[in-house]
């Protein structure tokens, strides 16, 4: 069995059961590796409550053995078995995170005298759903295989539920040399695509991208080698744009904002970016990224001299802020 919580100050016998507790749950589709330690602890914890085991799955109760547990139940019973001080005022806490994924997967139903109180109703009780209850019942049988292979049969996890979530909110993006990325959902990283898919190859073609920032992850992607060989500043900083692409033809190190809510190349974000890389031989492209017109308009008047704005609903033109090049470094 996998060691989920190695630095538990439990006592071994109860650090055992937390262990089993958890094995049980990700078994059947509960996404425990996206959790905390702590945070796995106390879902196993308010799950052995729930059910009512203290030392043997067989002891498991469900909705028709009568057990309800309101939340505020459930805190007495832990303290009282599993070793915690958890605050009796914290109640919400129960149902928003410690149970909330085992509710998602119907393996917690609501029930008791009034099953259909309000979502925040503290009176509201809580049970195992009777065919998860009569799985775990077998928990370290020779019953529990086949139990399992039934109660999995036809029924997609939550874990299943959740990654189809995930991927279908996710932005597909192709780089120029065709390597394909996934931005995740929202309008800051639609422009992000655009950029990418239309700026560039209009006009920055033969760029390379040495740079992408996610909104979800700062560094979705990065080529650390050709950032070193430019004397690009320390890649942890702060100050990195939202993409970076070079064209090695030009010498040219595009520097691109692609502005939702803010951030444009603004007089002191091109003067930052400047002083960052003044050890650096590429000559310097700002360019600040918008999805439309009216966009462009809200920040038109902190945006710098000498760079250059593109706006995705007019992806053939650029607005150049003065300057003796249409397109160029200065």
């Amino acid at each position: 069995m996998k060691n989920y919580i190695p630095k538990s100050k439990k006592s071994d016998s109860l650090q055992i059961l937390i262990n089993e507790a958890l094995d049980i749950l990700e078994t059947v589709g509960i996404p425990v590796d996206t959790k905390t330690e702590r945070s796995k602890e106390r879902m196993a914890v308010c799950f052995l409550a729930v059910a009512g085991v203290i030392d043997d799955w067989k002891d498991a109760k469900s909705s028709m053995d009568g057990r309800h547990l309101k939340t505020r139940d459930i805190i007495k019973f832990v303290n009282e078995h599993y070793e915690e001080k958890i605050s009796p005022g914290s109640y919400d806490d129960i149902r928003r995170r410690d149970l909330k994924l085992l509710v998602l997967a119907d393996l917690v139903i609501n029930s008791g005298e009034n099953p259909s109180a309000a979502t925040n109703d503290p009176t509201r009780g809580n049970s195992l759903h009777p065919n998860f209850r009569d799985l775990i019942a077998t928990y370290k049988t020779q019953e529990w295989q086949k139990k399992l292979k039934e109660f999995t049969a036809n029924r997609e996890s939550l874990s299943e539920i959740l990654l189809r979530k995930r991927n279908l909110e996710k932005i597909p993006v192709t780089l120029p040399d065709g390597k394909p990325l996934e931005l995740s959902l929202g309008e800051h990283n639609v422009l992000q695509k655009y950029i990418i898919e239309q700026f560039l190859p209009r006009f920055g073609s033969d760029c390379e991208v040495l740079y992408i920032g996610d909104t979800a992850n700062k560094i979705l992607h990065i080529e650390k080698e050709e950032l070193h060989k430019l004397n690009f500043f320390e890649l942890s900083h702060d100050e990195l744009p939202d993409i970076i692409a070079h064209c090695k033809k030009n010498n040219w190190l595009y520097l691109i904002e692609a502005v939702h809510s803010s951030g444009p190349m603004s007089e002191i974000r091109v003067l930052e970016l400047k002083k960052l890389l003044k050890d650096s031989s590429v000559e310097l492209i700002f360019v600040t990224a918008f999805l439309t017109r009216a966009d462009f308009k809200k920040w038109m008047l902190d945006i710098a001299w000498e760079t250059e704005v593109w706006i995705a609903d007019n992806p053939d033109h650029l607005v150049h802020f003065n300057g003796h090049k249409f397109l160029g470094a200065h």
